[in-house]
């Protein structure tokens, strides 16, 4: 099983979810965050004060899943998500070595 992550710019959420719910992902975590990569920020203009904004929101998914729905997940998120733009985001993907339900006790895959 592995946990994929994604960092995405926040007007792309809905697309990636409907991506997601078509490559047959059942559930995602999503939690707004901020940051920056090589984009840096940028500068804006209040009440004629130029100033930096360093951290630009985004938005971080979280899904877990099996090993043969991984390639589908990636390929969902990288079309949904891309604007061709900098500042698209990020895919990270790491293994989950144990998944427990909560409610029912089910293990790894069937806890999905």
């Amino acid at each position: 099983m592995k946990m994929v992550m994604a960092i995405i710019k926040p007007f792309k959420l809905d697309d990636v979810r409907e991506a997601l719910s078509e490559a047959g992902v059942t559930g995602i975590t999503v939690t707004e965050v901020k940051g920056f990569g090589r984009q840096k920020g940028h500068t804006e203009l209040y009440r004629g004060a130029e100033y930096v904004v360093d951290f630009l929101p985004k938005v971080k998914i979280e899904v877990a899943v099996t090993e043969d729905q991984l390639e589908r997940v990636i390929d969902a998120i990288q079309r949904s998500a891309n604007s061709g733009k900098i500042g698209d985001g990020k895919i990270f993907v790491s293994a989950l070595e144990q998944v427990i339900r909560i409610r029912t006790g089910e293990l790894d895959a069937d806890a999905l």
